[in-house]
């Protein structure tokens, strides 16, 4: 075989390991079949996953730093167990230079050197040959826990014409479930939601709904008030739908403990909360005064936020930031801020 035509042979697509996809229903019933293969156990499975947010929002730390911790056997998101093996991190909008200073952000905040994790800035598009460079990565790399395509739009290529919008975005997305559902390594694609509001955050997604509907799973990550950074919304196929309150400190991103509920707060709670923090001791007349709202709905609010922990009320009804105890529980009391405050 001369040179040419081995170039050529390494070029093109390797076949797939044998999957078997027909039974009869007995033989089905009496299958044993691997569990499924997690990058990240309860957020990111085997098989074809999407997270979309917004621009500049912290997407592709958070999937820097997922891929990282994976490469590493480290816990992914501040605490979450995973299983070290082999990433494939494509930034695709990014530089050598650009991706070097990220990376040595994150070890100067505690992060490792991660020799598993493969970094590429460059790669043809789906339909020009870019499927068999995640295909012969995979296969140099057995044990491949996950790839990331940061993003999905740099690999998906022209849309065929002819066809409805739904049928492209489905057909792009299925080149990389066909991989991901061959080879059983997880894909994670980085994408962008849309300008426009919607009442189900699984509409934020831009694109047709061919797009999620082809996805095993559907990351979307939003920004949150108040003591969360971001809440992080997941549903799909094998995992169970949820909200995870997300922090961020500029580098990395940590899924927190408690539902995203508890980190969410309205308008008016975190003015409250924030007066609060800036004048503890104060009570509801006059935080009431200072918003220009009705006590009642001042002293409801209180009520309730301190159900939940986002702030503390010591005896006489003066409210402190959760962290900051009341001038009840110091030997030496801390004289709080009882001035009248002044209006917004």
């Amino acid at each position: 075989m001369d040179a040419n035509t081995a170039r050529v042979l390494h070029a093109l697509p390797a076949a797939p390991p044998p999957r078997r996809t027909r039974w009869t229903d007995d033989v089905l019933l009496r299958e044993e079949f691997p569990a499924p293969k997690w990058a990240v156990p309860g957020l990111l499975c085997e098989g074809l996953n999407l997270l979309a947010g917004a621009p500049k929002l912290g997407k592709s730390w958070l999937s820097l730093g997922i891929g990282a911790a994976i490469a590493n056997g480290d816990p992914a998101l501040g605490g979450v167990e995973v299983e070290r093996g082999p990433v494939l991190y494509c930034a695709l909008e990014d530089t050598g230079r650009r991706l070097q200073r990220r990376r040595h952000q994150m070890l100067a905040a505690g992060g490792r050197a991660a020799p598993l994790l493969t970094l590429e800035t460059a790669c043809p598009t789906m339909p020009n040959g870019g499927d068999a460079v995640i295909i012969e990565w995979i296969e140099e790399n057995p044990g491949a826990r996950l790839v990331i395509i940061d993003t999905f739009e740099k690999m998906r290529g022209r849309n065929p014409q002819g066809v409805s919008a739904y049928s492209a975005d489905y057909a792009a997305a299925g080149r990389f479930k066909t991989i991901a559902d061959n080879y059983g390594v997880p894909i994670l694609l980085i994408h962008h939601v849309r300008k426009q509001a919607a009442e189900d955050w699984q509409d934020l997604v831009s694109g047709t709904n061919g797009l999620t509907g082809a996805m095993d799973a559907t990351l979307v990550l939003e920004r949150s008030r108040g003591q969360a950074d971001g809440v992080l919304h997941v549903t799909g196929r094998d995992v169970v739908e949820n909200d995870y309150a997300m922090s961020f400190d500029g580098t990395f991103w940590t899924k927190l403990d408690g539902p995203a509920s508890d980190y969410e707060v309205s308008e008016t709670r975190a003015d409250l909360l924030r007066l609060v923090r800036e004048y503890p001791g104060s009570k509801p007349a006059q935080l009431a005064e200072a918003l220009d709202i009705p006590a009642p709905t001042v002293r409801k609010t209180l009520s309730r936020m301190a159900d939940k922990g986002q702030v503390r009320v010591a005896p006489g009804g003066a409210y402190y930031p959760p962290e900051q105890a009341s001038d009840s529980d110091h030997a030496s009391p801390v004289t709080p801020v009882t001035q009248s405050l002044h209006p917004l």
